[in-house]
């Protein structure tokens, strides 16, 4: 599989919430880098940055439907891949634990090692997550 199909497989698996198949995706020693202090991170009192396959695996398969309950759907906008690199552009879209709706637009970059993902960076408005999440006050940054 080439990688771009890898990481188009891994969204899929994600959607399933089963832990088995997303650990199949992630190299053991596998990060997930966001900005420090998001919306997701702070409400779930997790970190921004996770590192290693079982965190990672934890926090897809676990941890997302705790904040992200309901009606949670991806609009994928592209797959781009050059070598071990795959960006990828989407707007997730869900109902939150506070029952407020939740937009935002997101773009990962995905960096494969031998056909699995090694390190997932991942970037987002972080106010407008904010705002859906808390409300109109923003927190600082930790």
């Amino acid at each position: 599989m080439d990688n771009r199909a890898v990481v188009q497989a891994a969204w899929r698996a994600f959607a399933t919430h089963d832990a088995k198949q997303i650990a199949a995706f992630f190299t053991e020693d596998a990060e997930w880098l966001a900005p420090a202090g998001n919306a997701t991170a702070v409400a779930l009192d997790a970190p921004s940055h996770m590192v290693g396959r079982e965190a990672i695996t934890r926090f897809l398969a676990h941890d997302f439907s705790r904040l992200f309950v309901s009606d949670v759907s991806v609009e994928f906008h592209g797959f781009y891949a050059d070598g071990d690199r795959v960006v990828v552009e989407e707007t997730m879209s869900a109902t939150l634990a506070n029952g407020n709706a939740y937009r935002n637009d997101y773009c990962f970059v995905f960096e494969l090692r031998d056909g699995l993902i090694h390190r997932v960076r991942e970037y987002l408005d972080t106010a407008r997550g904010h705002r859906a999440v808390f409300g109109a006050a923003v927190p600082a940054a930790s």
